[in-house]
């Protein structure tokens, strides 16, 4: 089964927490993953592989070094990423339960932290949760990412997002559009967490 076939199979099963019809493309895959660098033996923590489109990205760039976790809620996408990335320790978990799966391996805080969330399908108190868990788990230097699409950028959800990243992180910018990808999409830099930071209101 293809994994277009596949996500949207997926989709139809539970769309609020696969929140696309079709996995990203190959540029906004190298966009989101392009803070993990060439150097040293990072630890890298995926939220919401899939099925695997920034996941290949994150390996290529490895290379085989450092240590890369991918949390993933959906059962089926995480028996398929296991078979296909054995290198990857594929964690079958809630991102909320960031904290505890990262101590539960014995992990330090994560320095690239990237995220396949449909953030724009999540309610209010579930958007706050799930940055406390990236803050918590992001090291000091480290960089968070996650993508939005272009067309929903204006939509209440995405700009409460916008507006919680501004509370939880010292610096966030977006990139420009990747008209490439099904639909267009651009993604987020996040750096310097508050790890403390209220939760945003509204």
């Amino acid at each position: 089964m293809s994994e277009r076939t596949t996500f949207l199979r997926e989709f139809l099963r539970a769309p609020l927490t696969v929140g696309a019809v079709a996995p990203s493309g190959g540029p906004l895959a190298e966009l989101v993953t392009s803070p993990v660098t060439g150097e040293g033996d990072p630890l890298v923590v995926e939220l919401g592989p899939g099925t695997g489109a920034f996941t290949e990205a994150v390996q290529r760039r490895l290379a085989g070094r450092g240590r890369h976790v991918a949390v993933e809620v959906n059962e089926r996408f995480a028996e398929r990423l296991a078979a296909r990335f054995p290198q990857v320790e594929v964690v079958l978990a809630d991102a909320r339960e960031l904290d505890r799966v990262l101590t539960e391996r014995g992990c330090g805080r994560a320095d690239v932290i990237v995220s396949g969330l449909p953030w724009v399908a999540f309610r209010a108190d579930v958007q706050d949760d799930l940055l406390a868990s990236v803050t918590g788990a992001l090291a000091p230097r480290g960089v968070f990412t996650t993508f939005g699409y272009s067309h929903t950028r204006w939509a209440p959800p995405a700009r409460r997002l916008r507006s919680a990243l501004g509370g939880r992180f010292e610096e966030f910018v977006a990139s420009r559009t990747v008209w490439a990808n099904l639909p267009p999409a651009f993604t987020y830099f996040c750096r310097r967490p508050h790890v403390a930071a209220p939760a945003v209101s509204g």
